[in-house]
């Protein structure tokens, strides 16, 4: 079968390679799938650069969200098990944690439900418990991580204000729902959040990015909000000041999804049973900006890694329907 595979460490445009390699072989708990469709997430850029939580041994293949089918013909949504990611044919994942597609969703929306979508659900209302009437602010809101809190938000009837760059993405989030956007490239953030809320402030942000995003963030949340921690796509750490958190009487709470998977795995599953109704009723639809033929897959990959794209990026296989 054909794979994207890593031999060293860098870009994902310099380090991947696509090659013919043996089919996995699932170990025990494991089942063999046929990929149908993979969604490009920012993971498989950090694991190109060697920057993500998880180091897999090198060669390995990128790809950590796919739709998939098992042998008997059922489609499902799974994360193959690492160093044989879904940038392949084929690939082999825990059988345990196996969820059904959605019958609403095509097989490049599928794949792109998982773990962006389950990541802002646990987000908004485990975490921050988002309520009815509150004002959420999004980050990135036209990306991959953004788009899905900002349907997910307003799904919950939270009013939605979504920060993007440039005036192509404030269209996309528009489009999304969002019911203010503001473009970090030319208006004042901090300003507009306060304006948007009649000086009250964010009750809750989501923030997949990091560094300034955070700063500002801190300046424009309300009395007991709460910013929900849920990755550094700026590539830069924040180091918040917990006397601003004190005097401000705000919380700041991190949101690492993996950890449900090992910890609360029925959790999962309810949240799948969840997202599962909400795509029936059309109340979330995961933005596909991109389907990506299996040949130009690491170009993709390089495209997340560089934050130009919006939506998500999905690969199809050779022969998958588009």
């Amino acid at each position: 079968m054909q794979a994207w595979r890593v031999h060293r460490n860098g870009e994902p445009s310099e380090v991947m390679r696509l090659e013919e390699v043996d089919r996995p072989e699932p170990g025990e708990g494991q089942v063999l799938l046929k990929v149908r469709a993979a969604n490009i997430n920012f993971p498989d850029a950090l694991l190109c650069r060697g920057h993500y939580q998880v180091t897999p041994p090198l060669p390995f293949t990128p790809g950590v969200e796919i739709c998939g089918e098992t042998e008997d013909g059922r489609r499902v949504i799974a994360n193959p098990a690492l160093p044989h990611g879904g940038l392949a044919e084929y690939v082999v994942a825990d059988e345990a944690a196996l969820l059904p597609a959605p019958e609403a969703l095509d097989d490049a929306e599928a794949a792109a439900l998982h773990i962006g979508y389950q990541t802002g659900w646990f987000g908004l209302h485990r975490r921050a418990h988002l309520q009815e009437g509150e004002t959420l602010l999004v980050h990135a809101a036209s990306g991959g991580v953004g788009s899905a809190a900002v349907q997910l938000g307003k799904a919950a009837g939270a009013r939605v204000i979504g920060v993007v760059g440039g005036p192509d993405k404030a269209a996309v989030a528009r489009e999304l729902g969002c019911d203010v956007v503001l473009d970090r490239r030319s208006d004042d953030i901090v300003a507009g959040v306060k304006e948007a809320t009649g000086g009250r402030g964010a009750d809750v942000v989501y923030d997949p990015v990091g560094g300034d995003a955070y700063a500002k963030s801190a300046k424009c949340v309300a009395f007991e909000g709460r910013i929900v921690i849920v990755g550094f796509a700026s590539g830069a750490i924040p180091s918040p000041a917990l006397n601003h958190a004190l005097v401000k009487n705000y919380s700041i709470v991190g949101l690492h999804w993996g950890l449900y998977n090992q910890r609360d795995p029925r959790a999962v599953l309810r949240c799948h049973e969840t997202l599962t109704e909400y795509a029936a009723k059309g109340l979330i639809k995961p933005l596909i900006s991109d389907r990506v033929a299996f040949a130009d897959a690491a170009d993709a990959v390089q495209r997340v890694a560089d934050g130009s794209t919006t939506g998500r990026l999905v690969v199809l296989p050779e022969g998958a329907a588009a």
